[in-house]
């Protein structure tokens, strides 16, 4: 049960954010937290990084075929012993994927919503690193993205750890 409300909660939580901002006039950036955090309403038409954007259609299939896939294996874990670390990840992968799934579907793009500046790319001396941090304060996300992520390193933390079993 705990696992169905990690699922559950990260789905309505960004399916919540996302409508707040898509339903408000958000136009913009607004940065928080020290400005290390920025928040802007962006619309990926793609997968991550707005790849395949101009084969939508494709990106949702594959999306969809994905969650189904993944859901099949947290079904077959949730009746298994133990195994707390991977069933918590999957959780958290199907929570992301459900609302982006869902809105590749229905809105025909995915609501990002917020990109991460840790370091301003001025105050970097190196170029490379300069580009690098230009770059990467570009990508935006939403909170679904966060949970595939850290669902995805708990999977592999928890598939290394019943391996040593």
């Amino acid at each position: 049960m705990p696992y169905m409300m990690t699922l559950m909660s990260l789905l309505a939580a960004d399916s919540i954010i996302k409508y707040q901002v898509e339903k408000g006039d958000f136009v913009g950036e607004k940065p928080v937290a020290d400005g290390k955090i920025v928040v802007k309403r962006y619309h990926n038409r793609g997968a991550m990084m707005n790849i395949g954007d101009k084969n939508q259609y494709l990106i949702a299939l594959l999306s969809l075929a994905f969650s189904a896939f993944v859901t099949g294996i947290f079904v077959a874990t949730l009746g298994r012993k133990g195994k707390g670390i991977l069933k918590t990840g999957l959780a958290l992968i199907l929570g992301g994927a459900y609302s982006n799934t869902y809105d590749r579907l229905r809105r025909k793009y995915v609501v990002d919503y917020f990109s991460v500046r840790l370091m301003k790319a001025e105050n970097c001396k190196n170029r490379f690193f300069r580009k690098l941090i230009e770059k990467c304060s570009a990508i935006v996300f939403n909170l679904a993205d966060f949970g595939i992520i850290i669902g995805a390193f708990l999977l592999v933390l928890g598939e290394l750890g019943s391996r040593q079993d």
